[in-house]
């Protein structure tokens, strides 16, 4: 039996008296590759937050000895890019060594195969060429790709991603998905979106998130929201949904959002 890299159990957050996620039991495992879907709103960026420990919660996770070097949690994270402050005075080159901080501390010096490691990082996702660039004066598709770079650098097991497709152009989307699928042959993956073309062409289960969480272990779409709308992928819900359904369970934890006839 595979143990998970994180477990959560009865994992609740509230926010002034509300609660954002609700009793969430949720395993990932080391070759996992999971898409979270829900509503705006519904919890999707709490849940990732809680795993990543940057918000209190109520509850139980758990995390493997895998997830560890030393004192280091192997855990890559990218942000929304908009908590991002982009005013702040540093280069793109020291965002994605600022990933090795967890390893090295916050006052450490970089060795200077760290900063080989970034340069070739940023090669590698096309964004070598501004690497002294202060962030204030790139793109937001440059800013995407700068924040992945950050997130892997230290090699972690686990790298969670919160809408990674955000700002970026077809010809990155589509780069990004190759990149996901060679870093996925080392670590596992955990990954927000809207875009559901992004998730269902990537992902292997889906986890679908409205305060409480329901794991499919499917990334299966029918082809019934083609016709619906008319587009090259479908939503995914449940239950007494005019449209696609995977396996109901037992929150009603997707909207349903019905269309008038």
């Amino acid at each position: 039996m595979k143990t998970p890299l994180v477990s959560l159990r009865r994992v609740s957050v509230s926010y002034d008296g509300h609660d954002a996620l609700k009793e969430v039991d949720l395993d990932i495992y080391p070759d996992d590759f999971l898409g979270i879907i829900g509503p705006n709103g519904g919890g999707k960026t709490t849940l990732v937050k809680a795993i990543v420990g940057t918000i209190p919660y109520r509850g139980t996770i758990s995390y493997s000895p895998q997830l560890f070097r030393g004192k280091e949690r192997l855990i890559g994270y990218m942000p929304q890019q908009s908590i991002f402050d982009r005013s702040f005075p540093i280069s793109v080159l020291e965002v994605v060594m600022s990933g090795l901080q967890g390893q090295r501390g916050f006052h450490a010096r970089y060795a200077s195969g760290d900063r080989a490691k970034a340069q070739e990082l940023l090669r590698t996702a096309g964004i070598d060429g501004i690497a002294r660039k202060p962030i204030g004066e790139i793109s937001g598709g440059q800013m995407q790709r700068a924040l992945l770079c950050r997130a892997v650098i230290s090699d972690p097991k686990l790298l969670i991603l919160d809408e990674p497709a955000n700002f970026v152009d077809n010809r990155f989307e589509n780069e990004l998905c190759r990149m996901l699928a060679e870093l996925h042959g080392r670590m596992a993956i955990v990954m927000i979106s809207h875009d559901l073309g992004t998730i269902t062409s990537v992902v292997r289960n889906i986890v679908c998130v409205n305060r409480y969480v329901h794991r499919h272990d499917s990334n299966i779409i029918t082809e019934e929201q083609l016709r619906n709308y008319d587009c090259p992928i479908q939503l995914i819900s449940h239950g007494k949904v005019p449209h696609t359904v995977l396996a109901s369970h037992p929150h009603d934890c997707c909207p349903h959002t019905r269309t008038e006839e």
